[in-house]
């Protein structure tokens, strides 16, 4: 017999290492054979529903590390909520229009748009982005997604068209749709109008200028001399200027410098004449500015006049609070304008070059006007300074060039009209984190009326006719509906292929003038509308959704994108928001800190991360970031969380392999005829469930990522499996105290792969497997349980707490001993202990002191004097000397007992009689 072997040795199938690159696709495979989405979802029937409506990635590229952390973050939300008796379905989804897919097709060189019809160029758009909905779909399931991925919703799909159009006819309906000629975001790179959520700001080297406008008709105010001085950035509006704003209450001087007499605010004087150079000022009077409104001046080059008008969106930040007011240039000034009744000069066509409206500039690209502006300027003598500023500039954030602002006749959504209620409505929302009512409330209340129109070709067609006789828009139930039904059978690109007269009710005529022809709108909508009307297109259609939607889950850009879009148009059209939950992540950066690019080479791609680690182990990332703000992603943090994965997946291993044999039918113990040690560590498995439950229940994974590692790692490996390994391996193997620690075992991987399912769904299926006993198929099936709040004891909890203190004392003078070569391993050390009279008390509680600390020998000294090499602890004292006797070849325990059994000379007597009585059952 090799009695130097255990009786018990630990045995699994579960491989050590997870070799998860390889492991995680066939896992997959498995998922999609049994339909496991299908499965989870018939076995949620009748439960309650939890909603996580997905905001839609768009369908142009490969993903990247960002789409990586949100599409995981959803899954876990997923994952948990249905292993936690809800019926939580996910349906994905894709955004397919807009002007990136456009240029992709036209960049390819596969399509020529000059040769195509409006119908043939929307049909290579689609089979676009159909294929990239494909690719990113792979891509997505191969990091763990589950969802209902061949029902995806898709928003160039008819049904969901069909919807869209049904919202804009109801906020049609509801008189929030109008057309109106105002100054919006304009890109002249995109040759279209743009949304506030297709806005970034980038740093921009501008013109800084200041001009002076020659005084006409000083209304007895000013002197025909004097010359009011404007502040601008942008010289090329200038010859769109009609007139100049100044609040009604500030004060403003007159003031004479180089000879000349110039009006601007009192309490930006000093900070210009700095600017300026003046350098010798004198104050010669001094007004409010209301006493300045309706003086005229002269335009500083062209021969018309600009009127002075007080408003109070002039400020004292900087300048010269005499503001240059171009009503097709600026929302400020076009609404000031509008008050004095001058009119909409706006000389810039779709491509940013002057019109005719602007003499000798016309063709000009605006920016190139800025220098001959400034030289005629210079000419005129009107020019007091001309410098650069370095300023943060509204940008398209498709192309990543400058937008302007350009009046322009659009759609538009009237916002003021039902804005009270969306803020109400934010009121309602449970916001993670906090700071997001906030943020969008503030969007909400200072947000003008949406521009939903686009002056291109690839999206939702904004479903209005034109009279062609008086050129009266119609638009009402019946036209919505025809287009609505239309659309549902042959998609939006009917609106392009169909002639007009196929695309109204048949009899319909003009209501102002008759007339019975028509044209048709050739604007689309903005796809902020397309997307922002998925809570109508999705939530009410899909049979297993609900409105609202438990959930929306983005990052923080979309508090101006799609939280924004979807909570106008729903309360627009139900006088509700679409969600009553938010929740926002921050973006992904460098390991450094820094924003990833591919000119900087520090982007993650989430597809080389799956094939040289692991889905698990990107997962497991998402889980141990606090995503609420900007995370960071690098090889080396990476690195990291594999260490973390490996000891999880090694106590897995563990529990496993000391299972082998085990029959939890049969074999489990009930916790009344466990030890102490065996029910502390229930107590602080159901700890940990119910503070991983709360967590989860708050979104806070990183939380639930320490618990998970730190009961693994310390709970387990470092404290009871280190203690249990003489009962397990050594003990007969139907012993009660062996059949204890295995039910803890049991319990343990149970709970755990339970609560790691949701963050690490490949391992938990490949663990659940291996599992004895267990009923449903795969872990996906199963529950969480609450915690068994039956068991909890906080006095023996405060007990064992205490002495896991003393343990890690006492294992620091036995990692002393060791180092000293006093003791090779801690099986052949002998503790003398000397403690205190509060913590004597304490260590009389516990029998067996030798097994808890695995030492051979501990003696106990009340009392005693200590010896000058002891440790000291402060109330404990620790002296280690090698243990007295033979090692036991089983055990490994040193003890003079080994060898009184002549039948064994080299066990001590408990292994001997474990021995006996194995192989006497034995055949």
């Amino acid at each position: 017999m090799d009695y130097g072997k255990t009786l018990n040795l630990p045995k699994t199938d579960f491989p050590m290492r997870g070799n998860l690159p390889q492991a995680e696709p066939k896992v997959q495979q498995w998922w999609d054979e049994i339909d496991i989405y299908r499965k989870v979802q018939d076995n949620a029937k009748g439960k309650p529903k939890f909603i996580l409506h997905d905001g839609p990635p768009y369908a142009n590229g490969d993903i990247h590390i960002g789409h990586a952390l949100n599409k995981i973050l959803k899954d876990i939300i997923v994952r948990y909520k249905s292993l936690r008796g809800f019926d939580a379905p996910y349906v994905p989804g894709w955004d397919t229009h807009g002007l990136p897919i456009e240029q992709a097709i036209a960049n390819s060189g596969k399509a020529d748009r000059k040769k195509m019809s409006v119908s043939e160029f929307r049909e290579a758009c689609k089979a676009y982005a159909l294929d990239w909905v494909d690719k990113q779909r792979t891509q997505f399931k191969r990091l763990g997604v589950r969802g209902d991925w061949d029902n995806p919703y898709i928003t160039l799909k008819p049904e969901y068209e069909a919807q869209q159009i049904r919202v804009f006819g109801e906020m049609v309906r509801k008189g929030y749709i109008y057309k109106g000629l105002k100054p919006v975001y304009w890109s002249p790179s995109s040759e279209s109008a743009l949304a506030e959520a297709e806005i970034e700001y980038r740093e921009k080297t501008s013109p800084s200028i200041y001009v002076a406008f020659q005084v006409k008709d000083g209304k007895g105010k000013l002197p025909a001399q004097a010359e009011i001085v404007i502040w601008t950035t942008t010289p090329w509006t200038l010859p769109a200027n009609l007139g100049i704003s100044v609040h009604p209450e500030f004060d403003y001087v007159l003031v004479e410098a180089d000879g000349r007499q110039f009006v601007l605010a009192e309490g930006l004087l000093e900070a210009a004449a700095k600017e300026i150079g003046w350098t010798d000022v004198k104050v010669k009077d001094k007004f409010k500015g209301a006493e300045l409104e309706y003086i005229v001046c002269r335009h500083p080059f062209y021969d018309r006049d600009s009127l002075v008008m007080t408003g109070e969106h002039v400020t004292l930040e900087a300048g010269t609070g005499c503001v240059h007011t171009a009503p097709g240039h600026g929302e400020d000034d076009f609404y000031i304008s509008q008050r004095y009744g001058l009119g909409v000069l706006c000389p810039i066509n779709d491509q940013g070059k002057f019109t005719g409206e602007a003499p000798g500039y016309e063709g000009m690209f605006y920016e190139k006007a800025n220098e001959p502006i400034m030289e005629l300027l210079a000419q005129k003598g009107s020019l007091l300074k001309q410098g650069t500023i370095q300023h943060q500039y509204a940008h398209d954030w498709r192309t990543k060039k400058p937008v302007i602002y350009r009046a322009t006749e659009q759609w538009f959504a009237s916002v003021d009209r039902f804005r009270e209620a969306m803020l109400e409505e934010i009121k309602n929302i449970k916001w993670t984190p906090n700071w997001g009512e906030i943020r969008l409330h503030n969007m909400i209340a200072e947000r003008g009326d949406w521009c939903i129109s686009r002056q291109r070709t690839w999206g939702v067609p904004i479903p209005i006719l034109y009279c062609t006789k008086c050129n009266h828009p119609i638009v009402n139930e019946q036209t919505i509906e025809h287009v609505a039904a239309i659309f549902e059978q042959e998609g939006s690109n009917a609106w392009f292929e169909k002639n007009a007269s196929e695309l109204h009710p048949e009899g319909m005529a003009c209501p102002e003038c008759g007339h019975a022809e028509f044209r048709k709108e050739t604007d689309i909508m903005d796809v902020w509308f397309d997307s922002g009307s998925s809570h109508a297109a999705v939530l009410e259609i899909r049979p297993e959704l609900q409105w609202p939607a438990d959930l929306y889950l983005e990052g923080s850009d979309q508090y101006r994108g799609w939280y924004n879009s979807s909570l106008i148009t729903a309360t627009a059209v139900r006088g509700k928001a679409p969600y009553r939950g938010i929740l926002s992540h921050g973006f992904t950066l460098d390991g450094e800190g820094r924003k990833m690019s591919k000119s900087l080479g520090n982007t993650v791609d989430p597809k080389k991360v799956c094939d040289r680690l692991g889905a698990d182990i990107l997962r497991l990332w998402v889980s141990s970031v606090d995503y609420q703000a900007d995370v960071r992603i690098s090889d080396n943090i990476l690195n990291q969380i594999t260490e973390v994965y490996r000891k999880i997946r090694n106590t897995l291993r563990f529990f496993l392999g000391n299972l082998n044999g085990f029959d939890p039918a049969r074999d489990k113990v009930s916790p009344s005829d466990m030890n102490e040690l065996d029910r502390f560590a229930l107590i602080h498995l159901n700890r940990l469930n119910e503070r991983v439950i709360r967590a989860y229940d708050q979104y806070d994974f990183h939380i639930v990522y320490q618990a998970v590692h730190h009961f693994c790692a310390v709970e387990m490996s470092a404290f009871y499996l280190d203690i249990v390994k003489d009962r397990l391996y050594v003990s007969a193997p139907d012993d009660l105290g062996r059949r204890a620690a295995q039910t803890v075992l049991y319990e343990a991987l149970t709970v755990i792969t339970k609560l790691i399912a949701p963050l690490l769904p490949h391992t938990a299926d490949e663990v659940w497997k291996h599992i004895p006993g267990v009923q449903e198929e795969s872990v996906q099936l199963s529950e969480i349980p609450d915690p068994d709040t039956s068991l909890f004891d906080p006095s023996l909890e405060a007990k064992w707490s205490a002495f896991m203190e003393i343990r890690d004392e006492v294992f620091k003078a036995l990692e002393e001993a060791r180092n000293q070569k006093v003791i090779g391993n801690s099986l052949g050390a002998s503790l003398h202990l000397y403690p205190d009279e509060e913590t004597a008390k304490l260590l009389s509680q516990f029998d067996r002191l030798d097994l808890l600390f695995i030492v051979s020998d501990v003696q106990l000294h009340t009392g005693a004097d200590i010896p000058e090499e002891a440790k000291k602890f402060g109330h404990l004292a620790v002296q280690v000397a090698s243990a007295e006797g033979e090692k036991c070849e089983r055990c490994w325990i040193v003890t003079p007992e080994v060898g009184r059994s002549e039948a064994h000379p080299t066990l001590c007597p408990r292994c001997a009689e474990v021995v006996d009585t194995h192989y006497k059952q034995q055949p």
